[in-house]
């Protein structure tokens, strides 16, 4: 077994950062570039207008977009079918102070370049000392939801398949030099849609694709049942790491509908930990052996009880609990071999480490979201990890995502 206590790391050996939490502001050009001109009155586009209202309350996002020359602050909106999408200032809010940073629409030109520009983004990452970074989406939302919620399913797989090649050809292209690394998305509406999607960019070297946290929050079946099979087969059998960030069902944890955004933004882990006992208990890592998920920003503080909890439950009650026949293994064995945590900020957890495995621990810095510790991640690492030992740190902050992402021993994306 490792040993995890050491004196504190030495700031000029903290190794260079590999994010695996981190989110791009797409361009106005993605799907204008490559949709066909029949679909670029319904696709997504870009439309300069003011705000009418906006609410955030009980983890819902509600804005109103004001027609031309109506009053209110104005913004660049995403349109696509009957949406009306803003940018706003919790979408890219790196190089504001904390206290600045309120819930308001924005322009690409009030945002910070590197939150839609590869040489920006590079830029940004090396003031954080950060080497390679994979990227969620903006628009489409973390896996894909808002394609998955419009009418034309034509159109909607279109979306998914040009945001995915604009993601592995530009985003993640050679003026990235490999250090941006690609995460794309599927149609969830149709699992062998998805699989064959999933197969199409594992063989251009992509090794992660978003997925919901709790599908049923979408309307779409659970992982208790046979409906994604298609789906998990294809991850299994091309390594490709199913990531789900928080968030990523449409609704984000609070406790009633008048509760303030700061109650939702304290429990923001609780949909991962809902999420990770339904993994755990649904018997996907006995029939799909290879198969592996991450939680992006989900944090790691709350994991060691919940292993604690499952093992028991497990032990003392599978035989009425519904999972004696497909969980053959105790859940903390399967956490251990099949599921990721991943964090960037979480003093506690990494107190707690033992209790959850160094290998199944991954950094993150979150830019350019109002949580993101940038330009401070190397800080805040050296801050919470400096009672390890050297290589346990090593392996948190870059060797896991290396061998998770299949990255060169560099820690670069190679197609």
């Amino acid at each position: 077994m490792e040993s995890m206590e050491s004196t504190e790391t030495a700031p000029e050996t903290f190794p260079r950062i590999i994010s695996v939490d981190d989110h791009t502001v797409e361009p106005p050009h993605v799907w204008r570039d490559r949709l066909p001109s029949r679909f670029h009155d319904t696709g997504p586009r870009i439309v300069r207008a003011p705000l009418k209202e906006m609410t955030f309350l009980g983890g819902k996002f509600a804005p109103v977009m004001g027609a031309k020359g109506d009053d209110g602050p104005i913004g660049d909106w995403w349109v696509y079918e009957d949406l009306h999408r803003p940018l706003t200032r919790l979408d890219t809010a790196v190089g504001y102070d904390r206290d600045e940073i309120r819930l308001e629409v924005i322009t690409y030109e009030q945002m910070r370049p590197g939150s839609h520009s590869v040489p920006d983004r590079l830029a940004d990452m090396d003031v954080n000392h950060v080497q390679s970074a994979l990227c969620f989406p903006t628009f489409p939302r973390f896996c894909g939801q808002t394609f998955t919620e419009a009418s034309d399913r034509e159109l909607g797989l279109l979306c998914v398949r040009a945001y995915n090649d604009w993601m592995v050809e530009e985003w993640c292209g050679p003026e990235a030099h490999g250090r941006l690394v690609p995460l794309t998305l599927i149609p969830l509406w149709d699992p062998e849609l998805a699989a064959a999607e999933v197969r199409r960019n594992a063989a251009r070297g992509v090794r992660a694709v978003a997925f919901s946290e709790i599908p049923p929050h979408l309307g779409l079946p659970s992982v208790h049942t046979d409906h994604w099979d298609p789906f998990f087969r294809a991850c299994d059998e091309t390594g490709t790491v199913i990531a789900m960030h928080i968030g990523s069902s449409s609704r984000m944890p609070s406790t009633s509908a008048d509760a303030p955004p700061a109650v939702g933004s304290t429990i923001t882990f609780a949909n991962c930990c809902f999420s990770m006992v339904d993994w755990l208990m649904s018997g996907k890592f006995e029939r799909f052996p290879n198969l592996k998920i991450m939680y992006a920003e989900g944090q790691i503080g709350w994991i060691p009880y919940i292993l604690e909890r499952a093992d028991v439950v497990w032990e003392e009650n599978r035989g009425w609990g519904g999972v004696a026949e497909k969980v053959l293994r105790p859940p903390s064995e399967l956490f251990a071999g099949h599921v990721f945590g991943c964090f960037f900020d979480d003093a506690f957890g990494l107190r707690n480490l033992d209790a959850i495995g160094v290998g199944n621990v991954l950094y993150e810095t979150d830019y350019p979201h109002s949580d993101s510790t940038w330009p401070k991640s190397r800080e805040v690492g050296e801050s919470q990890m400096g009672h390890l030992a050297p290589d346990v740190v090593e392996r948190i902050v870059r060797g896991n995502a290396i061998d998770l992402l299949g990255l060169s021993p560099e820690g670069l994306w190679r197609p």
